[in-house]
């Protein structure tokens, strides 16, 4: 597959991790550079222009979230954030900045690699000519031309807004995106974040769409941070 060829930049200065890490992209035939800190990280992503990167927040040199910010500065190639900082404040901090998903270690191989396929498949479709008109998955179907929705062939009523959520959602699928970010996709907000207004929304089109709420089969919730649309 092409995305199996794919060059993926490391910037971690824990070399047992980085090892780890490393194996396991190789395994699955990515190419892996890898930097021990900030200032080679930055300069291997402007001399090689990897398709990916992974970025750890504790570097000994510059701090993460500021390395993330240039390369956001520049690009929008994905980045992945792999840290050891677990509190939500650090997760929205980096999401809001930029960072199109978030991990935090220790982490299982596997889930890094979902994570990684995930972020090559939107860069792709981000790069292709037409999007699609019509969303298929597990039973759920939106035909954009049409605004129309569908769960199992049976027709969802949905709202204006409730209908901008779930498209802006699955515009994303896989990705985490926060209260803050949807805040300002669907309702526009630039000064004041009401959160409120995602979360009555979020309920009201889950009713609407998933067959059991609490055991959601489309939109799966990130405790604190915001929500992601399920990818298999």
């Amino acid at each position: 597959m092409l995305e199996n060829k794919k060059e993926i930049l490391l910037i971690e200065d824990d070399k047992s991790i980085a090892r780890f890490i490393s194996v396991s992209l190789k395994t699955e035939n990515y190419k892996c550079t890898h930097a021990l800190n900030g200032s080679s990280g930055i300069s291997l992503f402007c001399s090689n222009k990897p398709d990916i990167v992974l970025l750890d927040l504790g570097l000994p040199d510059i701090d993460g979230m500021e390395i993330l910010s240039q390369i956001r500065d520049i690009s929008t190639i994905p980045v992945i954030i792999v840290s050891a900082r677990d509190q939500e404040k650090d997760i929205v901090s980096a999401l809001d900045m930029g960072a199109d998903d978030y991990i935090t270690k220790p982490f299982r191989p596997g889930e890094l690699l979902a994570r990684i396929r995930a972020a090559l498949r939107k860069q792709k479709k981000e790069l292709e000519p037409e999007q699609e008109k019509i969303f298929l998955y597990n039973g759920l179907s939106i035909d954009f031309d049409k605004h129309f929705v569908t769960v199992n062939n049976e027709e969802i009523h949905l709202t204006p807004t409730e209908y901008n959520l779930l498209c802006t959602l699955v515009s994303d699928k896989g990705k985490v995106l926060t209260h803050r970010y949807l805040s300002e996709k669907v309702w526009g907000h630039t000064a004041v974040y009401d959160f409120q207004f995602v979360r009555v929304t979020m309920a009201n089109l889950r009713r609407k769409i998933e067959k059991d709420s609490a055991n959601p089969r489309y939109i799966l919730t990130e405790t604190g941070v915001g929500y992601r649309f399920k990818e298999d």
